[in-house]
């Protein structure tokens, strides 16, 4: 099944399957847990271990995305 495209944005599914493996803290946040949480409607199912759950339940650090999105429209 291939990944959701942006215009999954917001959406909600039946079933949400959320692979949490170890990884760069900076990627382990308490957003992208609550994102994954909020999109299943019926069925949530996380597959990581409790210490990375806990990680990023705690984990309240959010940083500035560096998308180059100004420089790419010519704002620069």
């Amino acid at each position: 099944m291939p990944l959701p495209s942006i215009k999954h944005s917001g959406s909600e599914f039946d079933v949400v399957i959320m692979v949490v493996p170890p990884s760069a803290p900076v990627l382990l946040t308490r957003n992208l847990l609550y994102t994954g949480i909020t999109r299943a409607k019926k069925l949530l199912i996380i597959i990581g271990s409790d210490k990375v759950i806990k990680f990023m339940i705690q984990n309240v650090d959010s940083k500035k995305r560096n998308t180059g999105l100004e420089y790419k429209m010519g704002q620069v």
